[in-house]
């Protein structure tokens, strides 16, 4: 039987950004995946701001904004003519805080072999063909059991396997959920003509109709994302004949128009809450804990939080000797805020919000949470619990000094001690971003600890390592 400290099933976003957070902190873990390759389609296509800066964190940053681009707008058409400019996203200019200001476009595919190619650079590994059937747990691990091939043994399992998650079932949590919208939906990765590429081509069906057409092209590929909504009761033709016809009928365009699909799925948007995203020794993240509407924009990027949350966590359990207790604080900061992010997927979904400020994630924030400690007398314009911005104090840029699997010190217009080598110290003066104080910040980005003096820094650390 294999053993590795961390397994991780499922090969998706989530699963690949945890496993290049634990190579970075040389926790030895696994990825296995059930299909023989990644998976082959767009499907989560838009990367929010907040997630950008996780990838500049992670080290894929430049191999993201290489391989997309920015969004197009929208081109309603009717009868062949183009009738009037459709803005997607409430516009967004960089700031010195909020440097990502704006939504990218990657393919889902393209976005994964990235974050594969970063993982092998780190010396971890995807082991293809490895469908879970089964898990058990006790007291000292996790065994995974495959449907060909022995089982692995590990000190955690993380279930990153989608939503239909097979270890959610097997380790028996439920979901609490709804249907956003009853309608039969189409998804498909097409090579199309007639068609230019710097627009997102939607095509109205007229009052009294909730089918649609739009036809989005993929930055960074020669490829078309298409997205069509049927009439209830309708079986869904996932063929190249099916989607050409759809095409032809809702579109000025010729069904010859589409010479290719090279990838297609049927779907029902849906919202739902795993009851739990913690079962003894086994965590689920990603679409295994919640599942979204596409609109929005929220899924892949909940998705990749979660294993951002995590992977620190189970690096201080694992590899600086924290108490385990360390991983109750993964359910209790991150389910809330998976079902936030559905409610606001769900309403931007129904025409309700508008993708804006709350879709792009910077306002996310854990200040409730037990790892949460604001000492400060008179709090100033970023608290405890917040993210921290970007800045630049004393030449340096704090994105900057922030990247990696480190803590960071900020001093701002007071005295610091050295803190351990663990922890990375920046002085400067107090900063009309941060305001004055102290601020320790998280590995992953959030203020954990704010004080006016050093005093209960040395305490709040100790929680998380050996000392």
């Amino acid at each position: 039987m294999s053993d590795t400290h961390v397994l991780i099933v499922g090969a998706g976003p989530t699963g690949l950004a945890l496993g290049i957070d634990l190579a970075r902190r040389g926790v030895p873990a696994l990825v296995v995946e059930r299909g023989e390759s990644l998976f082959p389609g767009s499907r989560g296509k838009g990367m929010q701001p907040r997630t950008m800066e996780v990838f500049d964190d992670l080290g894929v940053l430049d191999a993201i904004h290489a391989a997309g681009g920015g969004y197009p707008v929208g081109m309603i058409w009717r009868d062949g003519e183009r009738v009037g400019e459709h803005h997607m996203f409430e516009p967004a200019e960089p700031t010195e805080d909020a440097p990502y200001n704006a939504p990218w476009m990657v393919p889902q595919w393209r976005t994964q072999r990235i974050l594969l190619e970063r993982l092998e650079e780190l010396g971890g590994k995807v082991s293809y063909g490895r469908e879970v059937t089964g898990v058990t747990q006790d007291e000292d691990g996790v065994t995974a059991h495959f449907a060909s091939g022995g089982p692995v043994r590990a000190r955690y399992l993380v279930a990153a396997d989608g939503g239909r998650s097979v270890v959610r079932r097997a380790v028996g949590v439920g979901m609490t959920g709804e249907d956003v919208d009853p309608l039969p939906s189409l998804v498909a990765d097409v090579r199309i003509t007639g068609l230019d590429r710097d627009n997102w081509h939607l095509f109205p069906q007229g009052e009294g109709t909730e089918e649609l057409l739009a036809v989005c092209p993929l930055a960074g590929t020669e490829d078309f994302q298409l997205v069509a909504r049927f009439a209830e009761g309708t079986e869904v033709d996932l063929s190249l004949d099916g989607i050409r016809q759809v095409v032809a009928a809702r579109s000025h365009l010729a069904a010859e128009a589409v010479t290719e699909v090279r990838w297609a799925s049927d779907f029902r948007p849906r919202a739902a809450l795993a009851d739990r995203f913690r079962v003894g020794r086994v965590f689920l993240a990603g679409d295994a804990a919640h599942v979204h509407s596409p609109a929005g924009g929220q899924g892949l990027n909940t998705s990749v939080q979660d294993a951002y949350n995590l992977g620190w966590k189970l690096g201080a359990v694992l590899g600086d000797g924290a108490d385990a207790a360390l991983l109750d604080t993964y359910e209790e900061e991150r389910r809330p805020i998976a079902g936030q992010m559905l409610g606001l997927s769900t309403s931007v979904h129904r025409g309700e919000t508008r993708r804006g400020g709350a879709t792009r994630q910077l306002g996310i924030g854990y200040p409730g949470s037990a790892l949460t400690t604001e000492a400060r007398r008179a709090p100033g314009p970023v608290r405890a619990g917040d993210r921290a911005p970007d800045a630049t104090v004393d030449g340096v840029r704090l994105f900057d000094a922030f990247r990696g699997p480190h803590w960071t010190l900020l001093a701002l217009g007071v005295a610091a001690p050295e803190p351990p080598a663990a922890v990375r110290l920046v002085r400067g003066p107090a900063h009309a971003t941060y305001g004055t104080g102290l601020f320790l910040v998280r590995p992953d980005g959030y203020v954990g600890w704010a004080g006016d003096t050093p005093a209960g820094l040395t305490g709040y650390l100790a929680r998380f390592s050996r000392g």
